[in-house]
């Protein structure tokens, strides 16, 4: 920041027309951008839209990806989407009371007690959200989405390979998909959960498919299509593979989180 701006605020603040806190904030935000390379940070973001920035790692190399982490840290707890097993390393090296979650791509620093607990099976098997997955090679998204909700203090469950290879596998967990909010439904191959699950419950459906499947999957895109031309009502899609997306979109449906006991 150069001396000139820090001039001028410092004389705001003597001159009674910036309250302090927020020079402090105005000079913390400076520091964050320059420490980002040209990045900017938002900390205000969940006062503003109600969910606060996510550090996507993916791409970032390990400087940025450390400032971000540590420059939001200073606000509140932290979440990390998409992390590479060497991101972890260094994450883990870096900030060593944060959690690595493996499977689902994720690090969170600061993020609630139960995030621990519910990194490896059993997962609930109901909630307020509820996500659905079809197979296991589709767990990676599913666990983003369940791993995201989870860390903003959302009640959420997680119902695992239950895809339409075997109708029969939903039926034990009928009651809980008639009580949740809204549920997350996670598939690739044809993509046909979606549809069924909207068609049984009067929640509606987040349907996000997955890059899992044979030739003509094209990635996801077949499954995609499919989730896009359900005739079953009360399905919103998401982009291939988008858990967190899908996550965010269901916390902004349930409001402030009532969390799990």
């Amino acid at each position: 920041m150069q001396k000139s701006a820090i001039r001028e605020i410092l004389a705001q603040v003597a001159a009674g027309g910036l309250d302090p806190d927020k020079a402090l904030s105005r000079l913390s935000l400076a520091t964050a951008r320059e420490a980002l390379h040209g990045l900017n940070l938002d900390p205000q973001r969940a006062l503003r839209a109600g969910l606060g920035e996510v550090v996507f790692a993916q791409g970032k190399s390990e400087a940025v990806l450390l400032a971000a982490v540590e420059g939001l840290y200073r606000h509140g707890p932290v979440l990390v989407s998409r992390v590479a097993p060497e991101q972890a390393g260094l994450l883990r090296e870096h900030f060593p009371a944060g959690l690595h979650w493996p499977q689902a791509r994720l690090f969170s620093l600061g993020g609630p007690e139960n995030m621990r607990r519910h990194m490896t099976p059993p997962w609930p098997s109901s909630g307020a959200a509820l996500v659905v997955s079809a197979g296991a090679a589709d767990m990676p998204v599913a666990l983003e989405a369940f791993g995201a909700l989870t860390f903003w203090g959302h009640d959420c469950g997680c119902v695992t390979d239950v895809g339409v290879a075997g109708l029969h596998r939903l039926s034990p967990h009928l009651e809980a998909l008639h009580s949740a909010r809204v549920i997350i439904a996670v598939a690739g191959m044809e993509g046909a959960l979606p549809g069924v699950l909207a068609g049984l419950v009067p929640a509606p459906v987040l349907a996000v498919p997955t890059s899992v499947g044979y030739g003509v999957g094209a990635h996801g895109f077949a499954a995609l299509s499919t989730m896009l031309c359900t005739c079953v009502p009360g399905v919103a899609v998401l982009n291939i593979d988008n858990g967190f997306g899908a996550a965010a979109f269901a916390a902004k449906l349930l409001g402030e989180p009532r969390g799990r006991t």
